[in-house]
């Protein structure tokens, strides 16, 4: 790849808002596609089968695109101002991930990486495809192979100007372009997003178990949260910044100044009687345009209603009592929870004589205790 071209490229991804850009060999041998498969033997994937029916091609970019030979790896910074683990603190709020409280990365990315692809593919003369994280292409392994940061004790990218906050683009390109020296590790001793994680999600460094992973359980997860896990949960409501926001990296990456990924603090926080009232029509318009849309109403407020059972704060009482008549089973049984974790027995006897006689789920009858009827 000619110095000028790179040097252009290096330009013209700046100038669209993207703060790293690196080049890795798509064609190359790596380690990626047996970690993949060894992670999806453990079962640690969990409920996502959909890795499992795309494995082969998301083995190795050729897998994917034969005709690949490099990838155009793009990172946006979404660094947040403050530390997301101080809202943590404030039990009667319910916290959003950094990522999540924003405009959907996937919406504001692609256009950008379309734009860029087009001025490539014009360049070389040679076919391109374009990435965002829905497809299955591993975008992190050729992150840390174009030089972008390399992926941390966290399994996440990590970035020497970026920290632990980059969103990820890439561009698969047919034409032959001068890779990048790859990222190396530079994460020494340090384990502070190992012992951070409030579930031990993490066998060991390197390596993840989304079964026991918040972020997992309170967006991919469909069903009821498993009980051992809802006290950790605090006062998460969706997705967990915490192996993240611990990272040392963190130190030199810059808040994001990118207005369409700017964060919005009116969605990181919120008081979990309010999040808690949102009807359909109300929580769409709340989260138009976020990630926490795609995740709908029932597991959101799921996550809500376990925050309350976590929370000393007596507003949200009179919310999560309501949400017993709610029409999704899934916040039905959650609320019953929340309720037992905060009431006294006889108070919450009196709710049970109310209102379980009249449930017909079964999940929502083992919250009440009533396994068997």
């Amino acid at each position: 790849m000619k110095r000028t071209l790179k040097t252009a490229l290096h330009a013209r991804a700046g100038s669209l808002g993207f703060q790293a850009v690196g080049v890795a060999d798509a064609a190359a041998s790596w380690e990626a596609g047996a970690r993949l498969k060894a992670f999806l033997d453990a079962g640690r994937h969990a409920t996502m089968s959909w890795m499992e029916e795309s494995a082969h091609r998301r083995s190795h970019p050729r897998a994917l695109w034969p005709e690949a030979e490099s990838a155009v790896m793009l990172g946006a910074s979404y660094a947040p101002r403050e530390d997301p683990l101080e809202l943590l603190t404030a039990s009667g709020q319910g916290v959003v991930s950094a990522y999540a409280a924003r405009k959907d990365y996937h919406d504001v990315l692609k256009g950008r990486l379309k734009e860029l692809a087009q001025w490539l593919a014009k360049e070389t003369g040679a076919a391109v495809k374009v990435f965002v994280d829905t497809a299955p292409l591993m975008e992190k392994p050729l992150a840390q192979a174009a030089g972008l940061g390399w992926q941390g004790k966290h399994t996440n990218l990590v970035s020497r100007e970026h920290g632990s906050w980059l969103f990820l683009g890439a561009i698969l390109t047919a034409a032959r372009l001068e890779p990048d020296d790859p990222a190396q590790d530079s994460c020494g001793s340090c384990r502070a997003c190992l012992d951070v994680c409030p579930t031990e999600a993490f066998p060991a460094p390197y390596q993840l178990d989304a079964r026991r992973c918040l972020a997992y359980l309170t967006i991919e997860h469909k069903g009821p949260i498993p009980e051992e896990f809802r006290a950790p949960l605090a006062n998460r409501v969706f997705g967990c910044d915490d192996c993240l926001a611990v990272c040392p990296w963190n130190k030199f990456a810059a808040a994001s100044r990118d207005a369409r990924l700017g964060l919005r603090e009116d969605l990181q926080s919120a008081p979990l009687a309010a999040l808690a009232s949102l009807d359909d029509a109300a929580f769409r318009a709340r989260f138009a345009g976020t990630p926490v849309k795609r995740a709908g109403r029932a597991r959101f407020l799921r996550n809500v209603m376990i925050a309350i059972g976590n929370s000393d704060d007596p507003a949200t009482l009179p919310a999560a009592e309501a949400a017993l008549n709610d029409e999704s089973p899934l916040i039905r049984g959650a609320a019953v929870w929340a309720l037992r974790n905060r009431l006294d027995a006889a108070a919450f006897q009196r709710l049970k004589e109310r209102y379980a006689a009249a449930e017909t789920e079964a999940d929502v009858l083992l919250e009440w205790g009533e396994a068997g009827v």
